[in-house]
């Protein structure tokens, strides 16, 4: 597998990014943040120190990974889905910790979906388009709506290699 491929416009800061990972223009990653192999970070997407993404996983446009979250392998983040990691923020105060979100393998978040902190969505589980995830979401699940409700509990897709 060839070395990570970084465009010239992004800023990375990070030496922790796995081989074959692709980062496009305008994407910004913290020092301390993980990538893993394989990856596809697309542009304008944000990666905070406190982060740490499996290998084959694709983080589409406009999205931010906060501090706190943690991304399995073959996961798939669409454009613009929204993290948080902190419950009752407020400007200029900050908690001990940040809360921890964790996406399971294989899982899908759809396209301006809102993930609340301290969640975590199970493996497989397939997150619709502008849901709002206020709780877990089981493995193998699919969850639309505001908020995320669900709506078909299914069999593991086959797996990718």
């Amino acid at each position: 597998m060839s070395a990570p491929q970084i465009h010239k416009l992004a800023d990375v800061q990070s030496d922790k990014i796995g081989a074959g990972t692709r980062i496009w223009q305008f994407c910004v990653v913290f020092p301390q943040a993980e990538i893993g192999e394989n990856c596809n970070i697309c542009a304008n997407a944000l990666i905070e120190n406190d982060v740490k993404i499996g290998n084959n996983v694709t983080v589409k446009s406009g999205v931010q990974l906060w501090d706190g979250v943690r991304v399995e392998d073959n996961v798939f983040i669409g454009p613009n889905a929204t993290f948080t990691n902190d419950l009752f923020p407020r400007s200029k105060v900050y908690p001990q910790k940040f809360e921890r979100t964790i996406l399971k393998r294989g899982c899908s978040i759809g396209a301006n979906a809102t993930i609340l902190a301290g969640t975590t969505i199970g493996e497989n589980a397939m997150v619709g388009a502008g849901a709002v995830v206020t709780k877990d979401v089981p493995a193998n699940a699919v969850v639309i709506g505001n908020p995320a409700k669900i709506m078909v509990k299914s069999t593991p897709p086959p797996t990718v290699k």
